[in-house]
């Protein structure tokens, strides 16, 4: 079954947080990551607020892990740690 990230974003310093955007493509590209989402038009209706909503399709739920404890995508986050709040889970399709 596929795997998915569904990820909201708030970002505090765009500058600084281009770093992070630079560095993760390459970890989802790695791990066959396809983007659903990516910020866009939305509209909160439950919950904490976030900027960016983004949904990422991998070929299975440990294909989306791997991604996420991966040394490329570790460095990517390290940069966003500092600049911007994320709530990411990972989920596994139906």
């Amino acid at each position: 079954m596929k795997g998915y990230w569904l990820a909201h974003v708030t970002v505090h310093d765009t500058n600084q947080y281009s770093k992070y955007t630079a560095l993760a493509p390459k970890a989802f590209e790695e791990h066959n990551g396809k983007f659903l989402a990516r910020g866009g038009r939305c509209q909160q209706l439950e919950g904490g607020e976030h900027q960016r909503h983004v949904v990422i399709e991998f070929p299975s739920f440990d294909d989306a892990l791997a991604c996420y404890h991966s040394a490329a995508y570790q460095q990517a986050a390290a940069e966003r740690a500092e600049v911007a709040t994320a709530e990411i889970v990972i989920v596994e399709g139906v």
